[in-house]
């Protein structure tokens, strides 16, 4: 154990540290990621694509010794590797999330399929190359895991005259779920030295449920107000009948599943509509583009899940075999993207998460999942809807009432699937986040 958290924090480390090279100039993540946003040459592209993955040889092979060592404490208890060991210990089968997985892959193949046609005939007319020319390098993120933003839209407009953290109250408020006393005691706004993100922590389990934000008026901090504050509305309205240690959420997933489900209001039109009192006009012109983004957003992220769950389960399998060809297979098989010709570098180990969040990232996929299974759930049965246009929550105190309930009040006192069994009258499915973002 000494040895792993002695490895983790050196990889950590150099991650940190390291800077990338573009034509001998020391460049950050965010200036790569800027030049992918919005360089239009293609050369410019691949350099500083090429330099995001830079690092990876730096720490590719401490990052095996790591994998190596993981897998020694799992066959120490019994575990055929540590990915097995990892998902038991969080209450997660392989071969339940496997099913799940590659039910997800099934129904989301082809629609991905032609989506990316679309995107990638988009973005080679922005780049001047034919379609059969699209590489890594043209896409607006190192690895292809977020919407390029190619249709104009633009929803900070909508927010700059509004207070966020008065929307936020004013939200939560219509449907039961206050949230006042929690902002009381919160970090909401910028000030120098800060912590720049956003996170929830529950200080007792006993109603002490605080946020740190930065809060400027627009779409994105909407987004993350949303978010944090669902976080924030599992940990306090739970049961105080229930023991203290079975008095937080089912699993990891499932609180970001609450926070996603409202998080994904923030570009909701009609939720906009009533929230920031805009004109029919606004809405349909807002409708227009968020529901392709929306689309985008959540197809493109589920196909870069399916990379990293299928992955690591190769990696921590067998941390010998040749990695590289491995890593370019899954993403060709899930992503459809490209291997540059003759390329053989440890591309993989440029993501952090193999080393900061082992065999945790497919939780993300989860939580969008019980996120829609619960969308579907409470239009259909709780607000006894034939379809979820123009839904919004606003002022539905049933909702609130619903959620916690059937889903913050049981806290762990059940298995997380047995939980999402009583609340939604299934276990958890993929059919209902392809319903909402692909049928």
């Amino acid at each position: 154990m000494k040895k792993i958290v002695a490895l983790s924090t050196k990889i950590e480390k150099n991650f940190s540290t390291f800077r990338s090279d573009i034509d001998g100039k020391k460049v950050t993540t965010n200036k790569i990621k800027e030049i992918l946003k919005t360089e239009t040459d293609s050369a410019e592209r691949k350099k500083a694509w090429l330099a995001s993955k830079q690092v990876g040889p730096v720490v590719a092979d401490d990052i095996i010794r790591l994998v190596k060592l993981r897998n020694r404490v799992a066959h120490g208890v019994g575990f055929d590797n540590f990915h097995t060991l990892s998902l038991t210990a969080s209450q997660q089968d392989v071969k339940e999330l496997d099913k799940i997985f590659e039910e997800l892959d099934d129904m989301t193949r082809e629609p991905f399929a032609e989506l990316k046609a679309d995107l990638d005939r988009t973005l080679a007319d922005k780049y001047g190359v034919d379609v059969d020319q699209i590489m890594p390098w043209h896409y607006h993120d190192p690895f292809f895991q977020t919407t390029p933003m190619v249709y104009d839209l633009n929803l900070d407009i909508y927010y700059e005259d509004a207070d966020v953290k008065e929307l936020t109250v004013n939200f939560y408020d219509g449907i039961d779920l206050s949230v006042e006393s929690i902002l009381e005691n919160s970090d909401l706004y910028e000030r120098e030295g800060k912590n720049p993100h956003g996170f929830c922590t529950d200080i007792d389990r006993e109603g002490d449920v605080r946020i740190l934000c930065n809060i400027k008026n627009n779409e994105q901090w909407a987004e993350t107000m949303l978010h944090e504050c669902g976080h924030a509305v599992y940990d306090k309205y739970n049961d105080p009948d229930v023991p203290y240690l079975l008095r937080e959420p089912a699993h990891i997933f499932t609180t970001e599943a609450i926070a996603m489900f409202f998080g994904r209001l923030s570009g909701n039109a009609a939720w906009m509509q009533q929230m920031l009192d805009l004109s029919d006009e606004q809405r349909m012109e807002i409708e227009k583009v968020s529901r392709k983004y929306a689309q985008l957003k959540q197809l493109i992220f589920a196909r870069w899940d399916l990379v990293m769950y299928n992955f690591e389960k190769q990696l921590y399998r067998d941390p010998d075999q040749e990695l590289n060809s491995v890593w370019w297979e899954i993403i060709e098989k899930y992503q459809f993207v490209k291997k540059p010709r003759g390329r053989n570098e440890p591309d993989w180990a440029a993501k952090i998460h193999f080393t900061i969040a082992p065999c945790y990232y497919h939780n993300y996929m989860l939580g969008e999942l019980f996120a829609s299974q619960l969308h579907n759930y409470i239009v259909t049965n709780i607000l006894k809807l034939e379809s979820d246009e123009g839904v919004s929550y606003i002022n539905q105190k049933k909702v609130g009432q619903y959620l916690r309930e059937k889903v913050f009040e049981p806290g762990s006192v059940y298995h997380w699937n047995e939980m999402i069994k009583r609340a939604t009258g299934e276990e958890l499915t993929p059919k209902y986040f392809v319903a909402e973002f692909v049928n």
